[in-house]
């Protein structure tokens, strides 16, 4: 296995001037430069994991903070970590997962020099992990808004512009009474942000544009989404246009609608906030806002990996929804739909 000191003979280099091509600290001219970077490939050379970090206090590892906690919708967070996993691949570095729920890894990977940074998500309004992040010497990125960033990144799908935008759609398509079917009781316990920010969105648009609406907390069991489904009917019987924000409930809640009767994009609308390829995979086309995971993760890795770089101010980005109309929203009759 080849050596830096064969590297450094073969390009007729010192060892140290190697050592600055790879770890870029000192500037090298570009033919000198072009010269180790030949001698590198011809040669094979791989240099240590352990040394390189050690040169350059740096360990080319992630940290994704993704807890796995009761409620949350598995394949949807698997989503999310896909884009870290392959954004991090294109900066040459590897990603740690952390999914226990509680701040002891946290205190593990920032405490020490595991990590170079920090991706975390899950956030709740009033997260107890956000003060730790903020005080800890590695760059940080939130998936998620909490209600006090504290000088830290955010990144996310402006879920309320998702259900002001929701409840616009329906709106303009006549619809009067409508109604959200929306995330586990044990999301909304625990303040989730992107649950308490769709439903403050959903119920300004609907004071704005004058209709009427009700919010269903909904278990992602079969069981728990015909409750929800059921109770809806019973308390809220006027009820034509339904957003769902639970991608575990959707395929259970049409199944309901369906057993009760009802035909989506007949007699009832449904409009799901959901990765696409979740609306896709329905039984029925369906109409849905676009939840892009894996384009978030990206996002938060080049947003972590730029406050690494360099001092980079603190900003939020929050990716505007994008709706796509797959089934017909309005009640009874068709109706035109404003652009």
């Amino acid at each position: 296995m080849a050596t830096i000191d064969d590297v450094a003979r073969a390009a007729g280099v010192s060892t140290s001037t190697v050592s600055y091509v790879l770890s870029g600290k000192r500037p090298i001219s570009a033919p000198t430069r072009a010269r180790v970077e030949r001698a590198i490939e011809k040669l094979g050379y791989r240099p240590h994991a352990g040394a390189r970090a050690l040169a350059s206090a740096r360990t080319n590892v992630i940290a994704l903070m993704a807890p796995l906690r009761v409620g949350v919708n598995v394949p949807v967070i698997m989503q999310f970590v896909a884009g870290v996993v392959t954004r991090a691949r294109d900066f040459d570095h590897d990603v740690l997962l952390l999914t226990q729920d509680d701040v002891s890894g946290l205190d593990r990977v920032t405490g020490g020099s595991m990590v170079d940074a920090l991706v975390m998500m899950d956030i709740e309004a009033d997260d107890p992990r956000v003060p730790l992040v903020a005080a800890a010497k590695q760059p940080t990125v939130l998936i998620g808004l909490p209600q006090d960033p504290e000088g830290l990144s955010c990144v996310d799908l402006d879920f309320e512009g998702a259900g002001r935008l929701a409840v616009r759609h329906l709106a303009q398509s006549g619809h009067t009474d409508v109604a959200l079917i929306g995330s586990p009781p044990e999301v909304l316990r625990r303040h989730t942000s992107y649950a308490e920010r769709m439903m403050r969105g959903l119920r300004d648009q609907a004071r704005a544009s004058g209709v009427t609406a009700t919010v269903e907390a909904c278990d992602s069991t079969p069981a728990g989404a015909s409750a929800a489904v059921d109770l809806l009917l019973t308390t809220a019987p006027e009820t034509t246009g339904i957003v769902v924000h639970n991608e575990g409930a959707l395929p259970h809640v049409l199944s309901r609608l369906a057993e009760r009767g009802l035909v989506v994009g007949t007699d009832i609308a449904v409009v799901a906030v959901c990765p696409t390829d979740v609306a896709l995979s329905q039984r029925i086309p369906m109409t849905s806002i676009d939840l892009p995971a894996e384009d978030i993760g990206k996002v938060a890795v080049d947003m972590v990996m730029a406050r690494l770089e360099s001092e980079q101010p603190s900003e939020t980005r929050l990716l505007a929804p994008v709706l796509t109309e797959r089934a017909s929203s309005a009640p009874g009759p068709a109706a035109a739909v404003d652009a």
